[in-house]
């Protein structure tokens, strides 16, 4: 799909999110209430993302969510952040996962009311750029005059604007092709494609069916690095701050199970993302995975929401938005601060 027809759809989906606040209330039929020791969110959904092994399957699979939050709890399956969009603008979901900075950039660029409120992972060998071995594509700069299928508006457009510019290479030589992961594994197998940048399983797939790879997240700045992240709708969180903490707590029981029961967690997220147990063990060892705990970490979201802006979240999200903006992805100048869309304090809570 073409950049404008994406900007066309977020700018629809802009729309529908200025006009959503009484449907976000009439998500579940009723408000959400505190029952007891537990919280009951009513009939909410929760968005997330197959990004391969990580604990947030497990919260999934295991069905964290629904104990935390009450059995009106359902989940979602998107096949990229941008397909997400749509659905958090309208209001149909209070809650995504697994997200990187870009999609929420876009859609926080164009008003929506979204904020940060959990760091899953970092990336690191999990998602990168990768040629076809029989491309003679050698290096980054080899991309000049080639093609290469991106997830546009997603994660791999701050990869390739990024890993473009350390190899001096600029982007208006390189043909964007957009994808979703699926369709890359499908294209690649036929061999109509010869390049791609994407994240686990697709990445790990790709790489070990006739791939090099060229490049990998672990090479990105540390201030300027590849996150998979949760958001919540701001002013439902702000209503429904209990809801919040037990979806964090719901995140927080996904980390403890993959640190308490390795063996078993490799299991049940092999089997969640349709992958091998051999290949949720490589691609786990791919991340730096934060704990509720964590969170709070300048490193990871900040002490608050002022020091949050300095955080590495927040400047990852600052240096990401710079970068897409340079790159013309996103439209909208970066601000002089992010931290009103990093938010710690309902994991401080949580924890």
């Amino acid at each position: 799909m073409k950049r404008s027809t994406i900007q066309r759809i977020a700018s629809a989906a802009t729309v529908l999110a200025l006009g959503s606040s009484a449907l976000w209330f009439a998500i579940g039929a009723a408000t959400p209430q505190l029952s007891g020791a537990s919280t009951n969110a009513g009939k909410i959904a929760i968005g997330y993302e197959n990004n391969g092994a990580d604990p947030s399957i497990i919260s999934v699979a295991n069905r964290y969510f629904q104990s935390e939050m009450g059995s009106g709890v359902s989940t979602k399956l998107f096949s990229s952040g941008p397909a997400a969009l749509s659905a958090l603008a309208s209001g149909a979901l209070p809650f995504m996962c697994g997200l990187g900075f870009p999609p929420v950039i876009s859609a926080i660029a164009q008003g929506v009311p979204l904020q940060i409120v959990f760091n899953q992972e970092r990336y690191t060998t999990d998602a990168g750029l990768v040629v076809k071995t029989s491309s003679g594509i050698k290096s980054v700069s080899g991309l000049k005059g080639k093609s290469i299928a991106i997830v546009i508006g997603s994660q791999s457009s701050f990869e390739l604007a990024t890993f473009a510019a350390l190899a001096k290479l600029s982007l208006s030589a390189v043909r964007q092709i957009n994808m979703t992961p699926p369709e890359m594994q499908s294209a690649w197998a036929r061999g109509s494609i010869q390049a791609a940048i994407v994240w686990d399983p697709a990445f790990d797939y790709l790489s070990t069916h006739g791939g090099r790879i060229l490049a990998t997240d672990a090479s990105l700045p540390a201030t300027a690095t590849s996150y998979n992240i949760c958001v919540a709708n701001k002013n439902f969180a702000a209503t429904h701050p209990a809801v919040a903490r037990a979806f964090i707590r719901a995140l927080g029981d996904g980390v403890t199970y993959l640190q308490k029961h390795h063996t078993a967690a490799l299991s049940v997220m092999a089997k969640a993302a349709g992958i091998s147990q051999a290949t949720a063990k490589k691609e786990i060892a791919g991340y730096q995975i934060f704990t509720v705990a964590n969170q709070t970490l300048t490193s990871v979201l900040g002490a608050n929401i002022p020091a949050s802006g300095h955080s590495g979240t927040g400047l990852s999200l600052l240096n990401n938005w710079k970068a897409l903006k340079s790159a013309g992805t996103v439209l909208s100048a970066s601000p002089k601060s992010v931290a009103t869309f990093v938010n710690p304090t309902y994991a401080k809570a949580a924890g």
